[in-house]
């Protein structure tokens, strides 16, 4: 049997030959010979598929259709039954787990940087190594073995640091280990480059069949159907009478099932499972690969090893360990066969030989290891290496539980349990918003660059430290706004958010144009030499303060000081028109929108749970037939809303079930392509407009949250005098044509004034400084408003009906029990959320926002905390604690505030100053 290093001297010896061009990406050559996996058990029969036809009759009808017998299907299923629903089918083509699930490497780490992904992996654990085998007898194959995350250089450590803090906040025990105490839990590993390492004791990996078989066992003794050897051929849809496309039936070659929901769990089959709906998949299949070892003396009990700077992991199998990772250069293949069942490729040691490296510097045995088998699958992924989720904005009962990016095992529990509950109850009990499918614009989703490009980036990228302002190369471009042009030229460096081009900062350095991608040299792509945007990104791998720093203060000071300039055109802009618009604001939006045309309203818009789907501007309008695109025109009332461009497609998506689900006469208009927007901002902001729009800007005349249309240049605009930043300001809502004129105009008018281009680095630092929120960081879909401090959204002092009232009604009568607070510390650090937060020497919750603030010159830190002892947090509460924040495990006296130190009065936005 070769070696390791036999195997990487041979690759040395022969040169790459499989270079595709960006055009041709695939070059599968379908299915190998079967090999061996590193497992003792798989759910295959003999050879071969099962004999033909489906393993028993096709029910009429079923409530729930789940399409694929993988980790996601059977797990779906699995909660689906501990939701009380039983007449539920899982279809799968040929045998349970056959895709790609049988040859999952099934490791289970439970620290991620992300608070829901931790959620997510803790339910999984329980599942797998728990419940499954208190409720069936049967033994799923969990083994604790821990986990041991690896360090190279001071950065990878302090995000070890970041991650075992966070995992304080969740009772999940970890330790930063020396080198010396690494080498003494895991006595065959090289130590000398390492810097530290992050042990999980409680880590550990999972057996797919094991997992999948006690899955199914489970719910079909619950009623539920598990029918092998049955493949899809098509998905019937019908249109109602208002014209919303719904699921009808699933079609099979042995007959149909009428059901209403359809679930989407067919992995790299997905694409092609959602052509036949009209549904788009955006996601891509790739080989990946890993190498099982001969028998290694002195390697049992030891912890499975992630090594991320060397984009590998080692995962204990038995006395001999599977190798596997993450390459720059992962062969795409293309359409993968429907009859491709519990089938290999070739490996390509040109490809795999990075990692062969990195194992055997990392553990210096394998060297002289013998290779026992090779396992190269197909696994799908995705742009940006999250799972696909949710009801597809295309098909009403259309679900999405794909995608998995090589984590479905590992995933599939947590996941597994929101997506039956997004079923059953309209939405999760978690924000998934990270996975929701809404997250991608529509014209993102079947544009295959952006899929391949992303997906490759994110792929080659899966291991790296994850730096706060990091933004991709990939996929760049895509949607650009009137000014991007001209902001360039004047140094403006991008942040890419929902496909468009949004500015981060400005560099007085000059521009940094985003190039094409380069795939980092991969597949013959000349790579980019001395690319300045690239060099700026990286000047901000830090997680301390940026080198940029300083002049986002001086964007920041002169918005306080003087007067800035954002374009805010990526928001989204929609209109809500007709009969019976107004009947539609009352139920979707929590506050009183619905006053005299000229008036702005803040307001958020919630789901059944009272969570916050939504918070965004509502100005309600009066008819001008002259005034397109900045009026429609319209019968019964109309309102413009303003919404975060980064979430655009989920606010549409919320806004459109709403009205298909309350049968309301009216219309959702998207016009965000149609204008642009600039916000003008600070205390010479009205001595600037002045000289522009053709209207009077005194605080009787025009005064906070009103709009009007006027004249700009000469250009026809909807000034509406609102503020994300905390200042005296007017937002711009432009036709595309004037924009360029327009800003123009205030800049020139500025120039006496000081004003400044400003950009989101600067806006985040503003708005959290003033205490303003922001959606899906410290205000989420399962936030209500009383905990996020914003009761005064909601018209709860009315009668009037809104969607989540009754919830908050009964949060608000029982006690809130966990509350947001706003914390500052003294100390001059860098924080940038999932730190904990401590009170009275007790971990209570986790910061889910922080930046620097410039004007009081402090860190501000947002995070919701609890009670530990189980009862309300009331304001007396948060009040009488003594707090503490945990950074990296450095531990920062905090200061807890129930409202913004900064103008706590709200003279600025009023021009009081």
């Amino acid at each position: 049997m070769a070696s390791l290093m036999q195997a990487l001297r041979a690759a040395a010896f022969y040169p790459l030959p499989w270079r595709p061009q960006l055009r041709s990406l695939s070059t599968l050559k379908g299915p190998t010979t079967e090999k061996s996996v590193p497992y003792q058990r798989t759910l295959k029969e003999g050879k071969g598929s099962l004999g033909p036809g489906p393993t028993q009759p096709l029910p009429n009808s079923a409530d729930v259709v789940i399409v694929g017998g993988g980790s996601l299907g059977c797990q779906t299923l699995y909660h689906l039954t501990k939701l009380g629903l039983t007449n539920i089918v899982l279809l799968e083509r040929d045998k349970l787990t056959s895709g790609t699930t049988w040859h999952t490497a099934g490791l289970l780490w439970q620290l991620r940087p992300s608070d829901v992904e931790v959620e997510l992996l803790a339910h999984t654990r329980q599942v797998v190594s728990h419940d499954l085998e208190k409720e069936t007898g049967l033994n799923t194959g969990w083994i604790q073995n821990g986990g041991l995350f690896i360090a190279s250089n001071s950065q990878r450590l302090d995000e070890y640091k970041r991650l075992m803090s966070l995992g304080k906040a969740y009772g999940i025990e970890s330790h930063v280990l020396t080198p010396a105490e690494t080498k003494a839990l895991y006595p065959l590993m090289n130590v000398e480059d390492l810097y530290g390492t992050l042990y999980v004791p409680q880590d550990g990996t999972m057996d797919p069949a094991g997992i999948c078989t006690a899955l199914t066992r489970a719910a079909t003794a619950r009623g539920a159907k598990v029918i092998e050897n049955c493949p899809v051929t098509g998905i019937q849809v019908r249109t109602d009478d208002f014209g919303v496309r719904r699921v009808a039936a699933v079609d099979t070659d042995y007959g149909s099932i009428q059901t209403p929901c359809v679930v989407n769990c067919a992995g790299v089959w997905a694409t092609s499972l959602g052509k036949m709906a009209g549904v788009k998949v955006p996601l891509v299949a790739m080989h990946h690969a890993y190498v099982v070892t001969e028998r290694i003396e002195g390697i049992q009990n030891t912890p499975n090893v992630r090594d991320h700077d060397a984009s590998i992991y080692l995962r204990l199998q038995g006395d001999a360990l599977s190798m596997g990772g993450y390459e720059y250069n992962p062969i795409f293949c293309g359409q993968v066969s429907a009859k491709f069942a519990f089938g290999l490729f070739d490996l390509n040691w040109d490809v795999f030989t990075q990692h062969i490296e990195g194992c055997i510097k990392r553990v210096p045995i394998l060297e002289k290891t013998g290779i026992k088998s090779t396992v190269c699958g197909p696994e799908s992924f995705t742009a940006d290496h999250k799972p696909l989720m949710g009801e597809a904005p295309e098909l009403r009962g259309f679900f999405l539980g794909c995608g998995f990016n090589s984590a479905g095992m590992m995933l599939g529990g947590g996941c597994g349990k929101e997506l039956a509950h997004w079923i059953v109850h309209g939405r999760p009990e978690k924000d998934m918003y990270g996975y929701d499918i809404r997250r991608f614009h529509h014209s993102l989703t079947d544009n295959r660059l952006w899929i391949q490009e992303r997906s490759h980036e994110s792929y080659a990228k899966n291991y790296s430290t994850v730096f706060p302002h990091d933004e991709p190369l990939a996929g760049r471009n895509m949607r650009r706004d009137p000014l991007h042009e001209e902001l360039l030229q004047q140094g403006c460096v991008f942040q890419e958010r929902h496909g468009w081009e949004r500015p981060g900062w400005f560099n007085p350095k000059g521009p940094a144009p985003i190039l094409p991608y380069d795939y980092y040299g991969a597949y013959a792509h000349q790579r980019h030499e001395d690319y300045k945007y690239n060099r700026l990104l990286g000047d901000e791998y830090t997680f301390d303060f940026p080198p940029h720093h300083d002049i986002i203060q001086k964007e920041c000071l002169s918005c306080r000081n003087a007067v800035a300039v954002f374009d805010m055109s990526y928001f989204g802009k929609f209109y809500l028109v007709g009969p019976e618009a107004r009947k539609a604001a009352d139920w979707l939006f929590s506050a009183d929108v619905h006053r005299s045309p000229g008036s702005t309203v803040y307001t958020c818009m919630l789901n059944h749970q009272g969570g916050t789907e939504s918070d965004l501007t509502v100005s309600c309008l009066a008819r001008d037939p002259e005034a397109f695109p900045l009026t429609p025109s319209f019968e019964g009332d109309a309102y413009y809303l303003a919404v975060g461009g980064a979430v655009a497609q989920y606010n549409w998506s919320h806004i459109t079930t709403v009205l298909q689900d309350k049968k309301f006469n009216c219309q959702l208009i998207d016009c965000t392509e149609d204008m642009g927007t600039i916000s003008v901002q600070g205390p010479n902001s009205r001595a600037v407009l002045q000289e522009v729009l053709e209207t009077d800007l005194s605080n009787e005349a025009f005064p906070f949250s009103t709009h009007k249309l006027v004249k700009a240049a000469g250009h026809l605009v909807r000034a509406i005098r609102l503020s994300f930043v905390g200042e005296m300001g007017w937002e711009l809502h432009i036709p595309k044509a004037s924009c360029v004129p327009v800003y123009k105009a205030v800049m020139k008018a500025g120039a006496k004034h000081g004003i400044v281009n400003a950009g989101y680095r600067a806006m985040d630092s503003l708005s959290i400084e003033k205490g303003y929120r922001h959606w899906h960081e410290d205000l989420r879909s399962d936030d209500s408003p009383l905990e996020a401090g914003l009761a005064f959204t909601c018209k709860l002092k009315s009668t009037i009906p809104f969607l989540g009232r009754e919830a908050l009604e009964k949060q608000r009568a029982s006690g809130l029990l966990r509350r947001l607070v706003r914390f500052t510390i003294d100390k001059k650090v860098p924080m940038f959320g999932l730190e904990a937060i401590w009170r009275n020497e007790k971990v209570v919750g986790y910061i889910r926002k922080a930046d620097f603030g410039f004007t009081i010159n402090k860190t501000i830190a947002y995070g919701y905390i609890q009670n530990p002892e189980g009862g309300p947090v009331s304001l007396e509460f948060v009040q009488s604690g003594d707090y503490a924040l945990e950074r990296m495990g450095v531990i920062y006296p905090a200061q807890a505030h129930t409202k913004s130190s900064f103008d706590p009065d709200n003279k600025r936005i009023k021009g009081i100053y």
